[in-house]
């Protein structure tokens, strides 16, 4: 992929993220800053309506005291109140209660309501007052001329209203502190608002890039650059996906290495066939020829040949029946059917079956074990073949008049070591003798054919054990075999 499609799909989804977290940010400032400014609007208008309130008490309780000491010349003082009090921009109205038993004396009233056309929240606040009620009111009113707050205060002497208080004032100025804080309100939601789209930028950058980085990432292991990693730490969900996709890099990278590996063992094991066959048929096509061009007619001579005929197709027939046991054995989906097995009862036929190759050189077999049974889950006729492998080569590679030693034993697995006096493996050559087709250079080893010891090792892993080899060149060699025992059926046997 060209670095123009790169970029589009960085873009793509960083914007996708940015302008959604944008959106989410402006959606919260907003109701934010909506829910503030009510908050402040309702704050203040109760503020404001307290301030009348206080103001509407004092006067109040001043007048009635007037009224109870029946000054005559309280009116004067009372005037000299109202000009303390801070009226810019509103007016107190004093007026006496028709309806009392005891009205309020007409000379303290400052308006005559028969002169003044008033609205129905005025006459509502007046009359709330009258029945000895406070009562608050805001919005335009004609008869004033404005915007106003009114608040209705009744007068009570001696427990009676003989009169009423309407405080009036311009909300003007409230009006315009509401509107300079609207104006901070939204000011600040909007620098908010800027620095956050400033933060969201590198949010958003935090998760598109590392995401941008991991697809390029999957791309190059799509492309076979296995080495490719996303070189990401992050301890979150995308540190773990990033995680997640270089442990997936390296296992790719191991099936590669390994699929390789298994393609040269592929070529250098049609090439070792070809090599182990061409002899053969080269021999056998040789001696052929020499037959039917009539160019041996000694009886004897031919017999000579049709004898090493006769070997070196049987020598290929042991090859392809080595091959086809390896091939199935290497099948995964091979399974070895298993039986509980004494490999006491094994040992002792191996050992009468190769006691007259053994008696050639004169070597001793030595069979060590601590009890009547040795019993594991196995397929009797494989673990025969197995282990007669690792005592043919054993005899095969002993010198004359020497011993092989069979020990088993069992602690929590059961263990079979077969070693021999013989002349010992290399210390170069020990890691490369369960090979295919490995065969060292010795002439004792003249006929085998390089399969012996990776059928026996197939064996032992189909059966889940494992083999071991111990050698010294010229001090012999020590086959270790482990396997899990079969305890229940022991203990059955036992009883």
């Amino acid at each position: 992929m060209d670095k123009k499609n790169k970029g589009r799909s960085r873009s793509r989804l960083f914007l996708k993220v940015y302008i959604n977290y944008a959106i989410m940010l402006t959606v919260l400032a907003i109701l934010v800053g909506l829910i503030f400014l009510n908050l402040y609007k309702t704050k203040t208008v109760e503020n404001y309506k307290q301030k009348l309130l206080k103001q509407a008490t004092s006067i109040s309780i001043k007048l009635a005291k007037r009224i109870i000491d029946n000054d005559d010349d309280s009116y004067l003082e009372y005037i000299q109140i109202l000009d303390d009090m801070d009226t810019e921009e509103s007016d107190i109205w004093t007026i006496s209660n028709p309806n009392a038993a005891s009205p309020m004396d007409k000379k303290l009233e400052n308006v005559d309501l028969n002169d003044v056309t008033l609205s129905k929240d005025c006459v509502d606040v007046i009359n709330a007052a009258y029945h000895n009620e406070k009562m608050y009111a805001s919005g335009y009113f004609e008869e004033f001329g404005g915007v106003f707050a009114i608040l209705g205060m009744p007068v009570r002497v001696n427990g009676e209203v003989v009169g009423a208080i309407l405080l009036r004032s311009a909300i003007k100025d409230q009006e315009d502190i509401i509107r300079s804080s609207m104006y901070l309100i939204f000011l600040s939601v909007g620098v908010a608002l800027f620095i956050s789209f400033v933060i969201s930028i590198f949010f958003a950058k935090g998760i598109s890039n590392p995401i941008s980085r991991m697809r390029n990432t999957a791309l190059e292991l799509a492309d076979g650059k296995y080495e490719s990693k996303t070189n990401i730490n992050r301890k979150d969900e995308i540190g773990d996906l990033a995680k997640t996709i270089d442990i997936l890099a390296d296992e790719l990278k191991e099936n590669e290495i390994e699929r390789q590996n298994r393609e040269q063992a592929r070529i250098d094991f049609f090439a070792n066939v070809s090599h182990e066959l061409r002899t053969p048929i080269t021999v056998i096509r040789a001696y052929t020829e020499t037959l039917v061009d009539g160019v041996i007619t000694d009886e004897e001579k031919k017999n000579q040949y049709y004898s090493r005929m006769l070997s070196e197709c049987k020598g290929m027939e042991r090859l392809v029946g080595d091959l086809l046991l390896l091939s199935k054995m290497q099948n995964p989906d091979f399974v070895v059917e298993k039986e509980p097995v004494n490999i006491i009862q094994v040992f002792d036929e191996l050992i009468r079956s190769i006691r007259a190759i053994s008696e050639e050189k004169n070597i001793s077999i030595e069979f060590k074990k601590d009890q009547p049974f040795y019993m594991m889950m196995g397929d009797y006729d494989r673990l025969r073949q197995m282990f007669l492998i690792i005592l043919d080569n054993a005899i095969k590679f002993s010198n004359e008049n020497s011993t092989i030693h069979i020990i088993l034993s069992k602690l929590d697995k059961l263990k079979i070591s077969i070693r021999d006096e013989g002349i010992g493996i290399s210390k170069e050559d020990l890691p490369s003798i369960f090979d295919k087709f490995y065969k060292s250079k010795l002439k004792q080893n003249k006929q085998g054919s390089g399969l012996g010891l990776a059928i026996a090792k197939q064996i032992a892993m189909k059966h889940g054990g494992n083999i071991e080899v111990y050698s010294t060149l010229g001090n012999g060699t020590e086959f270790v075999f482990t396997f899990q025992c079969l305890e229940e059926y022991v203990e059955e046997l036992n009883i």
